[in-house]
Parts: C-alpha cells; sequence; structure tokens
C-alpha cells in the first residue's frame, strides 16, 4: 500500500501531531513501507496457533516459603563498614 502526501496530512491531523509540510514525502515512504510489511504478514498461515497475551511465557517461578535467619552473618558483616561481635557498628547521631 501506497500513501501520499495528502493522506500522511489527513492522518497527522487525526493524530494531532505538527509535521512540516518537507517531512510529509519521507514520512509517506516510511508508512508505506510499514504498511507493506504488515500486508507481508497477513500472508503467513496462522491456522492452529491460538492468539497470545504475551510473547514470553507468564508463568513465575516461585520458591518454597521458609523462614530462614540466612545462616550467613559473616558474609553478611564482611560488607560492613565497621563491625564487632557479630554487629553492626554505626556512628553516634544523636546527642
Amino acid at each position: 500500500m501506497s500513501l501520499d502526501k495528502a493522506t500522511v496530512r489527513n492522518i497527522a491531523f487525526l493524530a494531532r501531531i505538527d509535521v512540516p509540510d518537507e517531512e510529509l514525502a519521507p514520512l509517506a515512504g516510511e508508512l508505506s513501507a510499514i504498511l507493506g510489511f504488515i500486508e507481508q504478514l497477513r500472508e503467513v498461515d496462522t491456522t492452529g496457533v491460538e492468539p497470545m497475551a504475551s510473547v514470553a511465557e507468564m508463568g513465575l517461578f516461585q520458591r518454597a516459603d521458609v523462614v530462614a535467619d540466612g545462616a550467613v552473618p559473616a558474609k553478611v558483616l564482611a560488607n560492613a563498614p565497621d563491625a564487632a561481635e557479630g554487629f553492626f557498628l554505626v556512628p553516634k547521631v544523636v546527642e
């Protein structure tokens, strides 16, 4: 399908987009190429293919909800700027 400048001007008007006259011809070419690709997709045989809401599988991984203390206090405290006896040390902020 080939679009002319008048059709592109009308589409821009309906979309409430201000397109300068010098950009109508290149935009008509781009929109025509997009419509050509859509026409090409229409030729694909999709019988037996169910419609999808997404191209990615929608299942989420779920792990068991188990309460744990982490069992890695040494690794956690290794990132602390200052630690002693298994606790974070922070500077005093209240006088």
